[in-house]
């Protein structure tokens, strides 16, 4: 579903992704491991147009993308939710959803998607004419990725979408994109929570200093040693 070829992204002079390569397969769930730097968010953006690769090449459905501005990947299928959630806080929840679905003009269709992401997250429902700044972080999570779902992607970027929750909650969003999966969306992850990201996840690549240190299954990269030491605590 999506291949990336040798790409290099630079910030002025610095290299942040230094060749990178790596494949999705429809259905999967992928991770990306590595540190803060490793460039992990940088390679998002990429595939989601923000940045453009200094080199190299973004493959979906066989179909050059880098160099595609950002709302016409949207509308191939590619949705991306960064880092800190970034909801309209003077917005209703319904609003900040809606405004995933701007590239529909059927208001059925537009419904249906709402329902759609009330299944996975029916709080959203309960909370739908609450204005979003006053949810709790964990809640606003939930906006941010069902902003996202209503663009109804084939492939679903995700930053770092346990970043300052409680751990309940990051349980909870953690079977919620397991349940994203299963119904039929298929997911690259990015995620400092190692652990959680490997048992999510079928295959995972760990980013270090802009390159591909390590892949694998991630039942084999949960019990490879240099994992085990750099991002699973030992």
């Amino acid at each position: 579903m999506l291949k990336i070829n040798d790409i290099r992204v630079q910030y002025q002079n610095t290299l942040a992704l230094k060749g990178v390569s790596l494949t999705v397969e429809e259905g999967e769930i992928v991770t990306l491991l590595g540190a803060n730097g490793a460039g992990k968010s940088s390679l998002l953006r990429a595939i989601s147009g923000l940045v453009v690769p200094k080199s190299g090449e973004i493959l979906f459905l066989g179909r050059r993308i880098n160099g595609l501005p950002t709302h016409e990947i949207v509308a191939l299928g590619i949705a991306h939710v960064p880092e800190g959630r970034h909801v309209y806080p003077q917005m209703s929840v319904r609003e900040n959803l809606e405004m995933g679905a701007y590239n529909c003009r059927d208001k059925k269709e537009i419904e249906k998607r709402f329902e759609e992401v009330f299944l996975h997250f029916p709080r959203l429902k309960e909370r739908c004419n609450q204005l979003a700044g006053t949810l709790s972080g964990g809640e606003q999570q939930m906006v941010a990725m069902g902003r996202g779902l209503m663009a109804k992607p084939k492939i679903f970027l995700l930053d770092e979408p346990s970043l300052g929750l409680a751990p309940l909650v990051v349980k909870e969003i953690g079977n919620i994109i397991v349940d994203i999966n299963k119904r039929g969306t298929t997911v690259l992850l990015v995620e400092q929570n190692a652990r959680m990201a490997l048992q999510l996840s079928h295959r995972g690549y760990v980013l270090e200093t802009g390159n591909v240190a390590l892949e694998g299954l991630s039942k084999d990269l949960l019990g490879n040693e240099h994992v085990i030491k750099a991002y699973l605590g030992g």
